[in-house]
């Protein structure tokens, strides 16, 4: 995460400051803010001895979220040939993080409520009860409250997943950043290209300046990329 913003400098200070709890932590921001570089730094400053899990849940079905999260036994159902770890057994002492949770359907919403606030579930197939241990991320970049009105989202789990909320501000918010970022992606890309770095020329910086980057850093850096 490059950057020399105050604001910036500020979510990493709160990162920081909540490192030691176990309460899920709610990431919101535009798409293209890093949410997901933020959720692993958080998971890395916990000091966690567990893995860093990632499960995008944008598009999944509630018979996949709960087969991907919770895994399923030999026999649970009709191809179920093998036994399936969950993602939560994988993240078990470390970090699960479910991106794009505004996408989940309000049926996944109710079991995720359960795994919060019992820190238990159920394996398909099986009525044994699992004990997690795994904290919780999740990010967005849609809005939650808003959500909440049209029925999008559950009152109770957007309570519980905003213990702690990090806003990650738009790449238009920080434009000190602009010289820091690229010349960092600059580099980056020459390198992953085996390319020599090339020198940016003095009016790109005024002339991006001029532009809200709707896509932000991410944007930013395909930009940088494709020239």
């Amino acid at each position: 995460i490059v950057t020399g913003n105050r604001k910036m400098r500020s979510v990493f200070q709160y990162i920081e400051s909540i490192a030691g709890t176990s309460l899920p932590v709610l990431i919101t921001g535009e798409t293209g803010t890093g949410k997901e570089l933020f959720a692993e730094a958080a998971h890395r400053v916990s000091r966690r001895p567990g893995k860093f899990v990632i499960v995008n849940v944008a598009g999944v079905d509630d018979t996949l979220f709960s087969d991907t999260l919770f895994g399923h036994r030999r026999g649970a159902f009709t191809g179920a040939d093998t036994e399936r770890r969950g993602l939560i057994e994988e993240a078990a002492g470390g970090t699960l993080f479910l991106d794009e949770i505004g996408d989940l359907a309000v049926e996944s919403q109710v079991k995720l409520l359960r795994l919060l606030q019992e820190h238990t579930y159920y394996t398909r197939g099986s009525d044994a009860v699992k004990r997690s241990d795994a904290r919780i991320i999740v990010a967005t970049n849609r809005d939650l409250r808003t959500m909440l009105e049209g029925g999008g989202f559950r009152k109770d789990l957007f309570y519980r997943l905003q213990a702690h909320h990090i806003k990650l501000p738009p790449l238009r918010e920080r434009m000190d950043d602009l010289p820091l970022l690229v010349e960092h992606l600059l580099e980056k890309a020459a390198h992953d290209m085996g390319k020599k770095k090339p020198t940016a020329p003095r009016e790109l910086l005024p002339l991006l300046a001029t532009y809200p980057f709707p896509g932000n850093v991410r944007e930013l850096e395909g930009m940088i990329y494709d020239a």
